[in-house]
């Protein structure tokens, strides 16, 4: 008597073949996309900036630069735009070291003040406070009295002195070198191309753009 013909769907060589294959074409993307993805995400240089190459985490010297948040038609969002030279903090020359030191100070201070216990940073954190994936570009410290930077360290080392929400910030001791940090570390953060995150950070009351 003949045997009645199997199905290939019931087959086991075919289930393993097909696994192995599968498994071997997902491990060869995978691999592709790490090494398309690392260029993107290391950190710029002051060559860069100087040679107006865009990257999408500019070098930490992006802090001698004006930054604006515009609109391209091309990707559907807002993204950060890099422009001409302005003072922060009274200069315009911090070399990459100078630069790269404050932006460090700044974030092992947002670290050890914890921080992210109220606040989100590009995506991780909570959700009591605003977000401070872009504060640099929050259009109220352009109301201010005197410079931005220097508001914004003000009001880090007393946050009664500007008042923004009904949440009010506790005073947690920050020193004015690690105040000047923290800025320098939100400006560098508000440089990075995150694809449009916060979305409609543009479109929401007191935001870039509001609509």
């Amino acid at each position: 008597m003949a045997e009645k013909p199997t199905s290939v769907w019931m087959s086991i060589s075919f289930w393993k073949r097909s696994a192995g294959w599968v498994t071997g074409v997902a491990a060869a993307l995978l691999i592709w996309l790490t090494f398309d993805t690392i260029p993107q995400m290391l950190m710029g240089t002051d060559e860069d900036m100087q040679n107006g190459v865009t990257k999408r985490v500019p070098s930490p010297t992006v802090i001698n630069y004006k930054i604006t948040y515009e609109m391209s038609e091309k990707r559907g969002h807002e993204v950060p735009v890099i422009g001409e030279k302005e003072e922060f903090f009274g200069r315009s020359d911090y070399s990459y070291d100078e630069a790269f030191a404050l932006l460090n100070l700044g974030k092992l201070t947002v670290q050890g003040k914890n921080c992210m216990n109220c606040h989100t940073l590009l995506g991780n954190g909570a959700y009591y406070a605003p977000d401070l994936t872009k504060a640099w570009l929050d259009p109220r410290w352009e109301n201010v009295a005197g410079k931005k930077e220097e508001a914004m360290a003000e009001f880090l080392m007393d946050p009664s002195t500007y008042t923004h929400s009904e949440r009010m910030m506790p005073k947690l001791g920050i020193t004015a070198d690690e105040a000047k940090g923290v800025v320098a570390f939100l400006k560098h953060m508000s440089s990075i191309d995150t694809n449009g995150f916060p979305r409609n950070f543009g479109k929401i009351k007191g935001a870039i753009n509001a609509r």
